[in-house]
């Protein structure tokens, strides 16, 4: 079966719409030079798809009251437990200061306000400072409703409902030619060739049983990526957020987010006992980074012999119903909507895949090794090393979407023709997406739950190197008979099915390599914890994975981590600095 292709042609093609997608057609436009034609793709429809919608908590700045770009560094620093890319991690720090002027005074974002008008900042865990920015609990929806409002009123080509599939390159494979994609409304191949592309198709690491985005996020864009040979780093790392609502079964709520914010004002942790535990792992208790409270809870949780209870409680009440009910408005509905009182009651929680900090290697100005081709929020690696700081996402998005969007405007200048693609990877992308068109129709969905069982189970929240090496072999076998799974071919418009298959096919190729950096990180750091190697590992001899794939094999080495700003054991604050500003600390 040898598909048609519709051919279309533009200048900027930017894949996605959420926080970096939004931003970077906005700059582009500004940088570009005059007809300049911006397209922008994406799988779902604009401003009602993607992660930064569900955003609750907020947007990491440092906006004084003895708060400094240097601590907001020195905090993601050292909560990615000194992975992180320090040049990207400080670019980030930086230009969030610039942009959060801009989401307000240009985009028209409505934050929280103190009563002398100035930006109301939270706490969050893992941070020195109360630097969070906000709109209660809703931030993300403030913010892509502005940038949908913004976007959507610009003369940018608006191709929704289009689903990319593949990265297509020139012939000689050094540059980027074009993206592979279905017309998920017509069921139609599209190829739309382009200047300059960028990926920002968000993570989504839903290969796991608790997982908090939404189920068409699928980890698409790595995927393309993998397949087109470019270099994905730190991709061990997955960041569990302690607190997801565990529902039941019978609930798409389980998994979803009971935001940073509840710990950061107070909100306590109980065991089946009844009993505070945090304090048992870490001396911040709750306040600790995400990745130690979720070990924390899951560790509890392995203790727990009762089959009724599966996870832990978070604990509200003593801090005033009204109050609680007043602060966390998003949050309290949510539990309501569940069966639970989160002013007044306890709320079951687990952790729950949330966020991925692997991806693509990047540089500070988001290009990567192929020319014309750029990557922005969760699908680029490097920013938040083994642990992101809840409030760095957002912030990273936005920050390094709209750089994204000022360099390709900038590039395309010295870009004078479209490149042709390799025909024949544009015909094996199209071959395979088409492939369980050709096989008898089954369910998909019993394998995606076997996948998610595999994930959590064997390279989850507690890993060993026994315990990934049968996820991966339990990963591989999915993946072998996903390959023997049809989907009815009579009717490609809004085919579902086949999209659930290639969601999974996305999955099972990043799974794969999630085991394999594991695997390969003999220590535990950040998100990454290996119980038969817990020590971190000398600082000073840190290292970061790297995996590319060749052929059809996965291969994954170390490289060095460059220490450009600051080295382990010293800091860039000014002698005498306060270890923190956070009251409640």
């Amino acid at each position: 079966m040898r598909p048609d292709i519709d051919r279309h042609d533009t200048d900027i093609l930017i894949l996605g719409t959420g926080g970096a997608g939004l931003f970077a057609a906005l700059h582009a436009q500004q940088t570009a030079p005059e007809g300049t034609k911006i397209t922008i793709a994406v799988k779902g429809l604009i401003g009602k798809c993607g992660c930064t919608r569900m955003v609750q908590g907020g947007y990491n700045v440092a906006l004084g009251g003895g708060d400094t770009v240097e601590r907001h560094f020195m905090d993601t620093i050292e909560g990615g437990k000194w992975l992180p890319d320090q040049d990207v991690a400080w670019r980030l720090c930086e230009q969030a200061v610039v942009r959060i002027r801009e989401l307000e005074n240009e985009i028209g974002c409505f934050f929280d306000r103190n009563p002398d008008g100035t930006l109301h900042q939270k706490a969050f865990a893992g941070q020195t400072a109360d630097r969070t920015v906000h709109k209660g609990d809703l931030t993300g929806i403030e913010i892509i409703n502005r940038l949908m409002e913004q976007v959507l009123s610009r003369p940018v080509e608006k191709l929704q409902e289009h689903r990319a599939i593949g990265l297509i390159p020139t012939r000689d494979g050094k540059a980027l030619a074009g993206v592979l994609m279905i017309d998920m409304r017509t069921g139609k191949f599209r190829f739309v060739r382009a200047k300059t592309v960028l990926m920002a198709t968000g993570g989504g690491p839903t290969m796991y049983k608790y997982h908090t985005p939404s189920g068409d996020k699928t980890m698409d864009g790595l995927a393309m990526a993998l397949r087109v040979g470019l270099p994905l780093r730190d991709m061990e790392m997955v960041q569990f957020h302690p607190t997801g609502l565990l529902a039941g079964e019978h609930s798409r709520m389980t998994g979803t987010v009971l935001e940073e914010g509840l710990r950061g004002a107070g909100g306590q942790l109980l065991n089946a006992a009844g009993k505070r535990f945090m304090f048992d792992y870490d001396a911040k208790g709750e306040r600790a980074t995400r990745d130690v409270v979720s070990r924390g809870i899951y560790a509890e949780m392995r203790k727990n012999n009762d089959p009724k209870q599966k996870g832990m409680f978070i604990s509200m009440s003593h801090l005033g119903p009204d109050t609680v009910r007043a602060k966390f408005k998003g949050m309290g509905k949510r539990c309501e909507d569940s069966g639970f009182d989160l002013a007044g009651g306890l709320v079951e929680v687990v952790p729950t895949a949330h966020y991925f900090m692997g991806g693509v290697v990047v540089d500070v100005d988001t290009r990567t090794a192929l020319e014309g081709l750029y990557v922005a929020g969760e699908d680029a690696g490097g920013a938040h090393g083994s642990n992101r700081l809840g409030g760095n996402g957002v912030a990273n998005s936005t920050v390094y979407g709209g750089i994204a969007g000022d360099v390709m405007g900038s590039d395309i200048r010295s870009m004078n023709a479209l490149r042709d693609p390799d025909e024949t990877v544009l015909e094996a992308e199209a071959l395979r997406a088409v492939h369980p068109l050709t096989r008898k129709p089954q369910l998909v969905q019993p394998l995606r739950n076997r996948l998610q069982e595999a994930m959590w189970e064997d390279v989850g929240v507690m890993r060993t190197a026994a315990g990934m090496t049968r996820g991966l072999a339990r990963t591989r076998e999915i993946h072998r008979d996903l390959m023997e799974v049809g989907v009815a071919s009579d009717a490609l418009a809004f085919n579902l099915t086949w999209h659930d298959w290639l969601n999974l096919a996305s999955l099972c190729e990043v799974s794969e390599v999630i085991a394999k950096a594991g695997l390969m990180r003999e220590n535990s750091r950040g998100a990454h914890f290996r119980e038969d190697f817990p020590e971190p590992g000398a600082l000073e001899d840190s290292y970061f994975t790297v995996a590319r794939k060749t052929g059809e094999t996965v291969e994954v080495t170390r490289e060095d981590v460059k220490f450009t700003i600051v080295r382990p054991g010293q800091t860039i604050l000014p002698e005498g600095a306060p270890e923190t500003l956070v009251a409640a600390q």
